[in-house]
């Protein structure tokens, strides 16, 4: 019983992880480590670790400073981008105030420009991320894979061996492995805790800055999930949370405001058991091959394996929604995508070809943004959808 009371309050250190480390960035700038902040998942995060610098994601969810982001802007933009520059021109992001060097890439026009205007506050680099995944493209990649790198070495004056790198790819290898596991718990039906519990888990993680801890930190989580998950009283989640659909969530990066779609969602009795998204799936399934002779070939082939709708065509997209919507015995998926994301807005119409006629499941599309004006039509358009599953 001292397990399941404990569960709600680890979730949500974890859900408070981003602001709790805040005062860890100061403190590392304090202490000279170098601070690196990026965007994507596309970028290797292995070669600024390799260099002992602390990676961290920017701010870029939450609809606080788009207002003052629309000055400069378009309206019609997509809410990522404008938040990303909003935090950059009010300094309201402690991440990119103590970032050394903002690391952008390629995925999307509005980011593209974006990037230049944000040179205006930080030294910024961009990789140039190719639209394909054809061995060209592969080519390509690994070549930017290594431009990095030696932009680092340039920038903060320093030497990042293979050894270092090979170091690296293994810790990362390992929190994703972790982070992999902790996720695969809701592969049990009924699963053991809420989507929203989840996701606080894998966002969080992003913002610990030691990544050696990570794999050993979700793992005692996961352990308490699972001591938890049938302890013989009527409250515990095998109980408590049977019989709740079972929802897949795609689409555009959905952290901060726009998790709005999945509060309205296990409030109206569904449960989210996996998420496909930048922040999910797509981020940890894939490993990078440590024992490959040319690790710099063997990064660049891992992230440009990303299933981003930004690659044309897009099959490691489908691919992975089929395996998982099978792993995780899914009864339906909602798409969530933010306005005027306008590859994930054209590639839906495939999206739900697929789920609908090949998979044989239901599917929910919505257009969102960053605030929370749209609650109630969010809530009121799930609600009936669940209604029907």
């Amino acid at each position: 019983m001292e397990l399941v009371k404990t569960l709600p309050a680890i979730f949500e250190e974890f859900g408070e992880q981003r602001k709790n480390s805040f005062i860890q960035a100061m403190q590392l700038k304090e202490k000279g480590i170098p601070l690196v902040g990026v965007f994507c998942t596309y970028l290797p995060q292995e070669l600024p670790m390799a260099m002992g610098a602390a990676v961290v994601g920017l701010c870029s969810m939450s609809g606080e400073t788009i207002p003052e982001a629309e000055q400069d802007l378009p309206r019609n933009l997509c809410p990522l981008v404008k938040s990303s520059y909003g935090f950059a021109k009010t300094d309201k992001c402690p991440y990119f105030h103590f970032s050394d060097l903002i690391v952008g890439e390629t995925t999307c026009d509005g980011k593209k420009k974006m990037y230049e205007m944000l040179g205006e506050f930080k030294p910024v680099y961009v990789m140039e991320l190719p639209n394909s995944q054809s061995p060209d493209a592969l080519e390509l990649w690994k070549k930017e894979v290594i431009k990095f790198k030696e932009k680092l070495e340039s920038h903060f004056g320093v030497t990042i061996t293979e050894e270092q790198v090979r170091e690296a790819v293994r810790v990362k290898n390992e929190e994703r492995a972790a982070l992999k596991e902790f996720y695969e718990l809701m592969k049990l039906k009924p699963a053991p805790m809420l989507g929203a519990d989840m996701y606080k888990v894998l966002y969080g993680a992003t913002f610990k800055f030691d990544k050696r801890q990570i794999p050993a930190e979700v793992r005692a989580v996961a352990e308490k999930v699972r001591a938890a998950y049938d302890d013989g009283t009527p409250d515990c989640p095998k109980q408590k949370l049977a019989g709740r659909p079972r929802i897949l969530v795609t689409g555009s990066p959905i952290g901060g405001a726009s998790e709005k779609v999945i509060k309205c969602l296990e409030d109206n009795g569904a449960q989210v058991v996996v998420f496909e998204n930048c922040g999910g799936a797509k981020a940890v399934e894939e490993q990078v091959d440590e024992n490959a002779a040319d690790i710099y070939e063997a990064l660049a082939r891992r992230y440009l394996n990303i299933g981003c709708s930004c690659m044309t065509p897009n099959p490691n997209r489908f691919a992975l929604l089929d395996r998982l919507m099978d792993d995780y015995q899914v009864d339906a998926v909602v798409e969530v995508v933010l306005q005027a994301c306008h590859t994930y807005n054209v590639e839906s119409f495939g999206v739900k070809r697929f789920i609908t006629e090949k998979k044989g499941k239901p599917y929910i599309a919505l257009e969102t943004d960053y605030s929370t004006s749209d609650v109630g039509q969010i809530n009121t358009r799930l609600a009936a959808f669940l209604e029907m599953l």
